[in-house]
């Protein structure tokens, strides 16, 4: 349990930052901080501590092919959407983008067993 509180607190701080940042006028760096890949950080020094190199690496190429296939499209969205719908719908509207694309692709994953065990 005490490692998931480490997890949890090291993914909030990180958050915190960037909303921080942006609230200040600090666009560039929060710009910075957003481009950072906080999740995937914080989680491969965990999965490498737990399960090694080979399972951190397994999880890249999953996660790369994953960020192509649902996250591309969902900023894509967001970009296109926000200036003319507002953020919050814009937001809205990419994560339903999101969502779907990354169910499909989980679901190619999952039916093709496309990702192995390390």
């Amino acid at each position: 349990m005490k490692s998931y509180t480490i997890y949890f607190l090291t993914g909030g701080l990180f958050t915190l930052l960037i909303v921080a940042l942006e609230e200040h006028g600090a666009r560039l760096l929060s710009g910075f901080a957003t481009l950072m890949p906080v999740f995937t950080l914080v989680a491969y020094v965990f999965i490498g501590e737990s399960r090694g190199g080979t399972a951190v690496g397994q999880h890249s190429w999953f996660v790369l092919a994953g960020t192509l296939v649902s996250w591309v499209p969902y900023m894509c969205t967001v970009a296109l959407m926000a200036p003319r719908y507002g953020s919050r719908v814009a937001v809205a509207t990419g994560m339903a983008v999101f969502f779907v694309l990354a169910g499909a692709y989980l679901g190619v994953v999952h039916h093709y067993q496309l990702v192995g065990e390390a």
